[in-house]
């Protein structure tokens, strides 16, 4: 192998280059939070290990990895099969065409609270009213990506959020206080929604099923949660594979518009 390979770089090969940079990093952000993120490291580095050893012309080694890596592609689809789940949804669900959605993506909307459909001074009160009260809650703030997979004809609902309209619904003795909401816009769109669990380590030990749910649907589509534990009163916001624990009004306004604008 001549050493001039090595410098002879063309226009498209750093395109090549940095396309695969791009691809790595998204799908690290993709994993990230999860178990899978071991699991995704794990392969970067037998991959590198295989190059080496090509490289370096040791063909036993070199063959044996290489031959885990073309048989292990297809075991990847069963491991990772939750994290691409997420990533056709985000690519299938994502609407180019829409006007918004293009001046998102090229950071031109106004970053302000006049842009949502969202009334945040009823969203953020009635949260820390429920943090106060400790009133158990999880809501689930859609954005681009579809929860059609999560919905059913049983917990549709069209409920306009108006003072205490959030407090009524997961009061204890409620009959629609026992699963998370979603809201759509200024609409709770449906009730008692069932969500997908995390299997995430990175949760605390402190942290219950509600929070689980909510890691859970956050990391499968691009929605925001909130929740609010029923022991504690404190309020956890989940977006992808984190969260962040509130501690003011102000702070969880913020994000909420912050996240809902992008």
């Amino acid at each position: 192998m001549n050493i001039t390979d090595f410098i002879d770089f063309s226009f498209i090969d750093i395109i090549d280059i940095l396309l695969v940079a791009l691809l790595l990093f998204y799908l690290y952000k993709l994993v990230r939070g999860t178990v899978a993120i071991n699991i995704f490291i794990g392969i970067v580095i037998i991959y590198l290990i295989w190059r080496l050893t090509d490289l370096l012309s040791m063909d036993v080694l070199s063959n044996i990895l290489g031959n885990f890596i073309s048989v292990g592609f297809f075991a990847l689809i069963v491991v990772f099969q939750q994290e691409i789940r997420r990533f056709l949804l985000l690519l299938g669900s994502t609407n180019f065409t829409n006007r918004r959605n293009v001046i998102r993506y090229f950071k031109f909307l106004n970053q302000s609270q006049e842009s949502l459909n969202l009334n945040l001074n009823i969203f953020v009160n009635s949260c820390f009213e429920m943090s106060k009260n400790k009133t158990g809650a999880i809501i689930v703030l859609k954005r681009t990506n579809t929860l059609d997979f999560i919905l059913n004809e049983s917990n549709l609902s069209q409920i306009r959020i108006t003072p205490q309209v959030l407090e009524s619904v997961f009061f204890k003795n409620s009959p629609l206080h026992d699963g998370a909401i979603i809201i759509e816009n200024n609409t709770i769109v449906a009730t008692r929604v069932i969500l997908p669990v995390s299997e995430s380590s990175d949760l605390p030990s402190s942290y219950g099923l509600r929070h689980r749910a909510a890691l859970g649907i956050a990391e499968k589509t691009d929605s925001i949660v909130v929740v609010i534990s029923e022991q504690t009163g404190k309020i956890v916001y989940f977006k992808g594979g984190e969260f962040i624990k509130i501690k003011s009004k102000e702070m969880l306004n913020e994000l909420v518009i912050q996240d809902l604008n992008k």
